[in-house]
């Protein structure tokens, strides 16, 4: 079950907060982070950063010489969280540490005994090595975590294009959209619909609250931090939404960039652009 998304939109938040609520529900839970910047467990484990399977291994030797305990940190509810780590920026490929996980965590039986196993997944990156758990089977249901920005919506939409790709042959299907809300114009009706255009449906919209915030700083999920704040609610709603939305995934329909820009038009938050003003400054306009 990746969560995917734009970087920076909030998707490992949103991820981890509707992990800990799954977890309320007596649900076990795995996390295998796969962004470089290793920030998919945080909140669970109330760390700055866990210690990846590359960084290890580097000390080590090799992935060959590490345990799975040497890997595996245990948080919030006894979720089981593993980040996979990436190489320096600027050097290497930044998936490879995806690829290296999960062949990792399935050697060492990683995946036993669980209900609920999350990716949480770069979007914004073409890369063989991200996209390894919807190109290998790893994941059954894929959630776009995205807003109701102009680039958000385009990411999800690349997303889309991906889950498309390896729909058949991987089986992995799209579970649908998390609006994490960004207090854009029309955002709810932007989502909506884009959902509607990709053959899926808007999962939950997730509004903006400052105790998200707070609850980041003390490095904690708003479920453990206020976990009578009407966010926390939120939270909850979208972990139910998700337990019973098993196996109702969707092979998404991709628009082109023509009709996402329609769309925003349609909406009145794109205004069409005179094509012959393209490329004229200020001073030509105005003379």
């Amino acid at each position: 079950m990746p969560f995917i998304g734009k970087g920076g939109i909030g998707k490992s938040t949103t991820s981890q907060n509707t992990l800990a609520a799954l977890s309320d529900l007596g649900q076990k839970i795995l996390i295998v982070g796969c962004d470089p910047k290793a920030d998919s467990t945080r909140l669970i484990l109330h760390a700055k950063a866990q210690d990846t399977i590359l960084s290890l291994a580097a000390e080590a030797g090799s992935v060959e010489d590490l345990e799975l305990d040497d890997v595996m940190k245990i948080g919030y509810k006894d979720i089981r969280c593993v980040e996979s780590g990436g190489a320096e920026p600027g050097v290497g490929c930044a998936g490879r540490g995806v690829i290296t996980s999960i062949n990792f965590l399935e050697e060492n039986g990683a995946y036993n005994d669980v209900d609920y196993v999350s990716y949480d997944v770069l979007g914004d990156v073409v890369c063989g090595g991200f996209a390894m758990p919807i190109r290998e089977n790893k994941a059954q249901e894929i959630y776009i975590v995205m807003s109701g920005e102009m680039m958000a919506m385009y990411a999800a939409n690349n997303i889309s294009k991906g889950i498309l790709k390896y729909a058949n042959s991987g089986g992995v299907r799209l579970g649908g959209l998390i609006c994490n809300e960004r207090k854009t114009d029309k955002e709810l009706e932007l989502a909506e619909s884009l959902a509607a255009m990709l053959g899926t449906r808007l999962i939950h919209f997730v509004p903006r609250d400052n105790v998200v915030q707070h609850a980041e700083l003390r490095r904690m999920t708003v479920i453990e931090y206020a976990p009578d704040s009407a966010q926390a609610g939120e939270y909850r709603a979208l972990a139910e939404k998700v337990h019973n939305n098993g196996g109702n995934g969707i092979i998404p329909t991709p628009i082109t960039m023509d009709e996402l820009e329609d769309l925003l038009m349609e909406k009145g938050i794109l205004v069409q652009v005179d094509e012959s003003q393209v490329g004229k400054t200020a001073a030509e306009l105005t003379a």
